[in-house]
């Protein structure tokens, strides 16, 4: 079993081996890295497939979880999946992970196993006090690709439930946030169900999640996903929130990409330097 987050490396040494020549972008890239060096020591480089935005998030959001979120914790929460089959038919084509011989009507039984995995493992991921061990937990989901990869389907079936409650939101004139109006603004994602055919489903298979639908994963995990953004560097976008305005309330997961496509973590926070 592969881990698909690499084994820290520190970061200044990883910015020196990924970009050693003397193009401006090369040099850009290494003032990026020296100013999030600034904060963080390591980096872990996440795997390179069309999950990796995905990866990345839950990568960072268990291992520093330390409660279930209150939405994990509802009643309906392992429901959803036959809630929403039974409104919106057109759920039925949402495309699962490849197995073989699957009959139509398990799809709802299977986003519920997958729904019920992820509040299982973030629940003992966050009840684990001491570090090293909360880290060894977190590497472990990380290593066994069968559970990952449903995990990474319960996260897009939760941000098509957002995408829902947004849409819905709007058409009843209630206030909706802005990357919401952008995210059905899109001629491939008029409506949750063009949304779900023309890119949630495409998600890991043929492309991975663009700008606007990390706002859409940031509301479905109600986090705070903060990015270093390293070819913005000297930009007011070389650090991106999303949402970008954020819930007092909300967790904040840091996540670092050198081009909008992949992304890996920084980790160990360096500590602040007492004055």
């Amino acid at each position: 079993h592969k881990l698909s987050v690499a084994p820290e490396m520190d970061i200044m040494e990883y910015c020196r081996k990924e970009w050693r020549g003397n193009t401006p972008v090369a040099k850009r890239m290494r003032k990026g890295y020296e100013a999030v060096s600034q904060k963080f020591a390591s980096i872990r480089r996440v795997r390179g497939d069309n999950y990796c935005a995905l990866r990345a998030t839950l990568f960072q959001a268990l291992s520093q979880a330390t409660q279930l979120p209150s939405w994990l914790q509802s009643e309906d929460f392992t429901m959803l999946s036959e809630n929403l089959l039974s409104k919106y038919d057109w759920i039925k084509q949402w495309q699962l992970k490849q197995k073989l011989g699957r009959k139509m009507g398990e799809i709802s039984d299977e986003i519920k196993e997958y729904l019920i995995l992820l509040r299982k493992k973030w629940k003992s991921i966050s009840e684990i006090k001491g570090p090293i061990e909360k880290q060894e937990a977190c590497d472990k989901v990380f290593k066994n690709e069968e559970e990952e990869y449903s995990l990474y389907e319960a996260l897009k079936f939760l941000m098509l439930n957002t995408a829902i409650e947004l849409y819905n939101d709007d058409k009843n004139g209630r206030r909706v946030p802005v990357f919401s109006w952008l995210l059905f603004a899109r001629d491939t994602s008029s409506n949750p169900c063009q949304l779900m055919h023309n890119h949630l489903n495409h998600i890991g298979h043929s492309g991975g999640l663009e700008q606007v639908e990390m706002f859409l994963l940031a509301y479905a995990l109600q986090y705070t996903i903060q990015v270093y953004r390293l070819y913005k560097y000297s930009t007011d976008e070389f650090i991106t929130l999303y949402p970008n305005d954020p819930e007092k309330d909300w967790p904040v997961v840091t996540l670092i990409t050198e081009d909008d496509r992949h992304y890996n973590i920084p980790v160990r926070m360096c500590e602040e330097t007492m004055l």
